[in-house]
């Protein structure tokens, strides 16, 4: 009995196809095909139909999946056990996550966790589109977002909730006045977050009061974070951003908060992984990590 062939066999299943699977794994699809052809040839059985346009797991293929998928589990979690007890974790975890999570989120949380498992190696892949985690063979996702994700097989879990406020800067405040009232922020500059020019709205929310919208013509649209808040700190308008992407520039006087009682709207920053079991020990680890120390490292007194 090769293992290889049950783990090749299982991670071209899981991927839908030998390409993806080879993509995942960084082998050829030759050597992929090769060991399913060994294991059909073992058991005598055909496991995978393919064609050149189809992927098709027959009813024998499914069951010794589920039986295969839980034996490797077995394997990774004896594994995992053992390089715990001797604090020895290693290996490569592919990350993908959005450029604001990218500089905001994980920028203190990746080295932490790398200076604490020195045999660990992270890729991570930093870009605002969405990512086919299976197909691009990424082992986890962190994604920011205030709708929900949609409906998919990727199980998602929420890792922390982040408040936006309203900030601006002294120069700002200077020449057009500080809103004391939602209201009051009819006709002033709003700089957004998105490239796409349309008419942007701050929606504002206090426990005391009823929600209230508030549109304006944007100044700026940018898909990046760190551009609008220099951009409100150097006077150019105001800006709805998360609280701990302001930090820095809130406690060094370059940005005032706007409306410190009302909050500008609620996100989350979900984790995102292929399954809940089987996952590779490191992705685990770092998945474990983020749940712990995510929370910290987002808030907008955080050091």
């Amino acid at each position: 009995m090769d293992l290889n062939d049950y783990y090749y066999f299982v991670h071209v299943v899981e991927k839908r196809g030998f390409a993806p699977a080879g993509r995942a794994l960084n082998v050829p699809k030759s050597r992929l095909s090769r060991h399913v052809q060994q294991l059909e040839d073992r058991l005598g059985t055909r496991l995978i139909q393919r064609t050149s346009r189809q992927f098709i797991v027959t009813d024998a293929g499914e069951a010794f999946y589920r039986h295969a998928r839980t034996a490797l589990d077995e394997i990774e979690a004896a594994e995992s056990a053992v390089r715990r007890r001797a604090n020895t974790l290693s290996g490569t975890v592919r990350l993908s996550c959005s450029v604001g999570v990218a500089q905001f989120a994980l920028c203190r949380a990746v080295a932490d966790f790398l200076s604490d498992n020195p045999k660990v190696r992270i890729i991570q892949q930093v870009t605002n589109r969405t990512v086919d985690l299976v197909e691009s063979g990424f082992d986890m996702a962190i994604r920011g977002h205030i709708d929900p994700l949609p409906d998919s097989s990727l199980i998602q879990s929420r890792l922390v909730t982040v408040t936006w406020r309203l900030f601006a800067g002294h120069a700002y405040l200077e020449q057009n006045g500080t809103p004391s009232r939602p209201e009051a922020l009819e006709g002033h500059i709003g700089l957004k977050l998105g490239w796409r020019p349309e008419v942007g709205h701050w929606t504002l929310s206090s426990p005391q009061e009823p929600q209230i919208t508030i549109p304006f013509e944007p100044r700026l649209c940018s898909d990046d974070m760190v551009t609008l808040k220099h951009a409100a700190a150097d006077g150019l308008g105001i800006v709805a951003l998360p609280d701990y992407v302001c930090r820095d520039l809130v406690d060094a006087g370059l940005l005032v908060p706007i409306l410190p009682d009302w909050t500008a709207g609620d996100a989350r920053l979900s984790l995102l992984l292929p399954s809940r079991r089987g996952l590779p020990p490191a992705v685990e680890a770092l998945a474990g990590f983020l749940r712990e120390n995510i929370q910290e490292i987002v808030s907008p007194t955080a050091g």
